[in-house]
């Protein structure tokens, strides 16, 4: 059979499966995630029946649907909110990077793994998934709250982080010079603070090359843009998504309405993507050997990161219902800390490295939507008690 027949085929069969267990999610009133990351599990790597043909071409679909789901993200946001809020929260960004870190370097350090594997396992702990946050905040109906503005900031301020710390591993990992790394993390600055600077003087020049009373066209122009700057940050050692989410920043007003309207589906769609092809990398065979100890670092994660967004929230003068909602709601972990294992075991640091840090993703970007949902009735309680 020809190629392109079967990669039609084996997407529309994920796509359709997908459909199908969105359903059924809506119907128990659960996220969807944890369904999209077990159906990757079972045709991924080493799973029931593995979708070889068509990985690379859903892998694509994947990366843009991290793309879409920070640029949608950005559209509720302008930049003077966002440097206001960064500069309110750098304290807690400090904050969560010390006890979020810690956790994986200990554990890498107790095991004997070594310095590199320490940083390599402090990566993967730290940082929040970007996408899965947006889709739960999205799913929930926690965008429009008080304290989701202090989780952006947050994810930002990780993302941020990440550009100084990825140039940082990947010399380390390399064995190059201290001059070499220098000039990564100086170029990986210097193109955040280019885009930020375009964002907050000439967000109204942006607005007016995007702007079009044409839908197609809107479209057309808001994603190539939003593609070409995600690129251009990926090629500078930065996260697509946080070239994604400046963009986003950029635009405001009816335009980011008529946009947010326009890629919701577009968005939905490459999201439940990515979330599949998330598990389509984990190997179920390599992940039981390491369950336990990838449970106990997922159990002290989900505390470090409930303490950081309760912090974050309290010091911006939240109720103690949104201090809750802004700690479960940065307990997901996903694509940067794959990726980051992903080096560390690509560079031979240690073989058992991979399968912890999918086995610890994987537990909490499947629990931390549940953990959202089901803990949301207790959260209302708390806030009509206090009210």
């Amino acid at each position: 059979m020809h190629e392109t027949a079967i990669i039609f085929l084996e997407f529309g069969a994920v796509l359709l499966g997908l459909g199908v267990l969105g359903a059924l999610a809506l119907r128990g009133g659960i996220s969807p995630i944890p369904l999209y990351l077990i159906a990757g599990l079972a045709f991924g790597t080493g799973g029931v029946l593995p979708l070889a043909t068509s990985e690379e071409f859903i892998s694509v679909g994947a990366e843009l649907g991290v793309v879409l789901l920070l640029l949608t993200l950005g559209l509720e946001y302008n930049a003077d909110e966002l440097v206001t809020s960064l500069k309110s929260n750098a304290r807690a960004g400090i904050v969560d990077l010390v006890l979020n870190a810690a956790p994986g370097a200990v554990c890498a350090l107790l095991l004997g793994w070594g310095p590199v594997a320490a940083v390599a396992m402090a990566g993967v702990t730290y940082a929040t998934s970007s996408g899965i946050t947006a889709k739960v905040l999205s799913d929930l109906g926690w965008i429009g709250n008080r304290e989701t503005p202090t989780v952006l900031s947050l994810l930002v301020f990780e993302d941020l982080t990440m550009a100084i710390y990825l140039p940082v591993l990947t010399t380390m990992l390399a064995g190059l010079s201290l001059l070499s790394g220098a000039i990564s993390v100086g170029i990986a600055l210097l193109t955040v603070s280019v885009v930020l600077v375009v964002a907050l003087r000439f967000g109204r020049f942006i607005e007016a090359f995007v702007s079009s009373p044409n839908s197609e066209v809107l479209l057309l122009k808001v994603v190539g843009l939003a593609l070409l700057v995600a690129g251009l940050a990926q090629q500078l050692q930065v996260s697509a998504a946080v070239g994604a989410f400046l963009v986003g920043i950029a635009l405001s007003g009816e335009l980011a309405e008529d946009a947010q309207a326009l890629l919701a589906p577009l968005r939905d769609l490459f999201a439940a993507v990515f979330f599949v092809f998330f598990g389509f990398q984990t190997d179920p065979a390599k992940i039981l050997p390491v369950a336990g100890l990838a449970a106990l670092l997922a159990l002290i994660s989900m505390i470090t990161k409930l303490l950081t967004g309760m912090y974050a929230a309290k010091q911006a003068g939240i109720a103690k219902a949104g201090q809750a909602r802004a700690g479960i709601a940065l307990i997901p972990r996903g694509e940067f800390n794959i990726v980051i294992a992903g080096l560390a075991v690509g560079a031979g640091v240690h073989p058992d490295l991979g399968a912890l840090a999918a086995a610890y993703v994987l537990i909490l970007a499947a629990f931390g939507p549940l953990a959202a949902k089901l803990v949301q009735p207790l959260i209302t309680s708390i806030a009509n008690r206090a009210a």
